[in-house]
């Protein structure tokens, strides 16, 4: 009964988010902010370059600004770590948040675990994110991602969804971001290892993207 009751109540917040913020007539708030042609290419020992977006992903993704980025550590030779962000002024028409578990399979990568943890860096305190081990034939990959928006991060997109409409009536505001880091993970190296430099870029990455992504 708990399960069927939280399912109908799922089902019910995303069918009516759209519903609500279309019809929501307030002229909403746009906030402040830079745009990601000027986050920087240095971060720490971390240096990038940018990557292209696929013209068919850029039309799914909509009307929104994106960074999509690899960042290497100079004092560490290893893989990359790509920094994807996508940030929605207003998600009050179609254009709104894809989750990256429906994504990926769509480029061809395979879920071999998934987890929801918490992770706490030096330059933000403790927040849940979502954490996939993923496989394309013989590569294997770790990604993580959540959202972001108003000060809040949250690794359910049911959440996502929820604070969007309490925000878009509490503050007239319907911002919000998506962000993700991935890495390969190398045959010589554990999943664990690999996490920890995408931690490492995040903690470097996060204070600066406050600038882009208002909070």
């Amino acid at each position: 009964m708990t399960e069927n009751l939280r399912f109908f109540t799922v089902a019910a917040l995303l069918a009516s988010t759209g519903l609500f913020l279309n019809a929501h007539e307030r002229r909403e708030i746009l906030p402040a902010r830079e745009n990601f042609a000027s986050f920087p290419y240095r971060l720490g020992s971390w240096t990038g370059s940018d990557t292209v977006i696929d013209k068919d992903v850029r039309e799914v993704l909509g009307q929104g600004d994106f960074l999509a980025r690899d960042f290497r550590n100079a004092d560490v030779d290893n893989a990359p770590v790509n920094l994807f962000v996508a940030y929605f002024p207003s998600q009050r028409a179609r254009d709104t948040l894809h989750s990256p578990k429906n994504c990926l399979p769509g480029a061809g990568w395979l879920p071999l675990e998934s987890s929801r943890i918490a992770i706490a860096l030096p330059s933000r305190s403790s927040f849940p994110v979502n954490r996939y081990l993923i496989a394309k034939g013989s590569e294997r990959a770790l990604a993580l991602y959540w959202y972001s928006a108003h000060g809040r991060d949250v690794a359910s997109e049911y959440w996502a969804k929820f604070y969007l409409v309490e925000d878009s009536i509490r503050m007239n505001r319907s911002d919000g971001s998506l962000i993700r880091v991935t890495t390969e993970v190398r045959q010589h190296e554990t999943a664990a290892q690999a996490e920890g430099r995408l931690l490492s870029l995040l903690n470097a990455a996060l204070p600066v993207l406050d600038a882009h992504v208002p909070r």
